[in-house]
């Protein structure tokens, strides 16, 4: 009994589901001729190579690709296509059946020979790495005699060749890891008792241990630039501090606003590289990983693919490496002595503030004794007019009876009146003293 369950779907959960499924291996039969192609591309260029495949498969007469589409399998007449949309790259893998024909030694045919050339030369975006492939059986061949191999002999460099059995013993694989007259690297892989299931998932590891090399070493350069930046960097923070040991506070502000423009300088580079360089960290683990699947032994004589890559690319990795190590060091040493000029600017802003202070306390003292005796001047002002006001009112009083002249009232009022307004001001003082 089949039971449906209606509940509420994640919008994703399709699509998150399906992504383990994204980009599976094909079965595939020896002979064959495989011609790999990868190409850099910004967003508009790989979505230009969505378009220009479609275009291949409308002109043979072949269902357009959904516009979301990330990966493409069909077959094209006379070859296969495989095509790959990646974060920084498009991947065009080309197979082509070398079953019934005869094997040319010195020259066997390519898979890419059946493409149409007008097509291939308009790939959008730029050819990062390219390689043939040659799948083929191994009882054609001698398996430990690459000097009597005619193919290995003619078709790959005797002097760099690299070798190994792979699949728990059941293939062997050659290359030379060189770029050839034609512009592509080459590889032969001796199939043995493979079957299709399995030889389908080693094809697909080696390609993509040479779609990453060449992905892990795009931080190379950027790691060498770097460098001489780093250096320079280096040098001037290096002057910077001895110049902060001895200066005074006038240079302060001009050391201040060199370090500052340096620590932008350093922000500003390790912003441009942080992404590449965590990429090719990145590029480097899946390397590391595709020649742990292949699963390789030692051919007698002769270098694995492990031992080449370990020897040919430790030292990129260690240098974009170094120079991550070597940005993050050098972005907190700048941290560090910014952050100890800018207290020292400080303690001498609160030294100076102090100081401000102490004369403006200095100051203020010098006006309340000022303002002090002026109240004294004050106090005798007004007790002067209040006692003629009432000089004058007794003057006037006298006509009514008032017995004492004007000055002897005014004498009289003189103490009563002084001591009245003094006690008014000291009463507003505190009043204003309390609020």
């Amino acid at each position: 009994m089949r039971i449906h369950l209606h509940i509420q779907q994640h919008p994703l959960r399709v699509a998150l589901h399906n992504e383990i499924h994204a980009r599976p291996p094909e079965a595939m039969s020896a002979p064959l001729a495989i011609s790999h192609v990868v190409m850099v591309c910004d967003a508009a260029q790989r979505e230009a190579s969505r378009a220009h495949v479609a275009t291949l498969l409308r002109d043979h007469h072949l269902p357009q690709p959904d516009a979301s589409s990330t990966h493409i399998r069909m077959d094209v007449g006379g070859f296969r296509l495989r095509w790959e949309m990646h974060t920084e790259f498009v991947t065009y893998t080309f197979m082509r059946s070398m079953e019934g024909h005869a094997l040319d030694e010195r020259k066997p045919q390519t898979a890419i020979d059946a493409v149409p050339q007008d097509w291939l030369e308009k790939l959008p975006g730029q050819a990062l790495a390219s390689m043939h492939l040659w799948a083929l059986p191994s009882s054609q061949f001698s398996a430990h005699d690459f000097g009597s191999n005619a193919i290995i002999k003619h078709v790959l460099n005797e002097d760099t060749l690299v070798a190994s059995t792979v699949a728990d013993g059941f293939g062997e694989v050659y290359t030379d890891f060189a770029i050839h007259a034609d512009g592509f690297s080459r590889m032969v892989l001796l199939t043995g008792s493979l079957t299709p299931r399995r030889l389908g998932r080693l094809v697909q590891r080696l390609l993509e241990i040479e779609t990453y090399r060449m992905a892990a070493l795009l931080g190379l350069p950027a790691a060498r630039e770097a460098g001489n930046a780093l250096a320079f960097a280096e040098r001037e923070l290096a002057e910077l501090a001895e110049a902060i040991r001895s200066a005074d506070r006038n240079d302060e502000p001009l050391l201040l606003d060199r370090l500052t423009k340096l620590a932008g300088q350093v922000e500003s580079q390790y912003a441009a590289t942080h992404s590449r360089f965590s990429a090719s960290s990145a590029y480097f683990a899946l390397v590391d990983d595709r020649i742990e699947d292949i699963n390789e032994s030692r051919l007698a004589g002769l270098q694995t693919i492990r031992e080449f890559m370990d020897r040919r690319l430790t030292p990129a990795r260690s240098t974009c490496e170094w120079a991550t190590r070597r940005q993050d060091a050098l972005s907190q040493r700048v941290s560090r002595i910014s952050n100890l000029l800018r207290t020292r600017v400080e303690i001498e802003q609160q030294q100076s503030s102090q100081a401000l202070l102490a004369t403006m306390n200095h100051r203020q003292d010098l006006q309340l004794k000022l303002q002090s005796t002026v109240e004294g001047l004050s106090v005798a002002a007004i007790t002067y007019y209040t006692v003629g006001l009432v000089s004058y009112l007794a003057k006037g009083a006298q006509k009514l009876g008032w017995p004492l002249s004007g000055e002897v009232s005014a004498a009289i009022t003189i103490p009563f009146v002084a001591l009245g307004v003094w006690w008014s001001l000291k009463s507003l003082h505190k009043k204003i003293a309390g609020h």
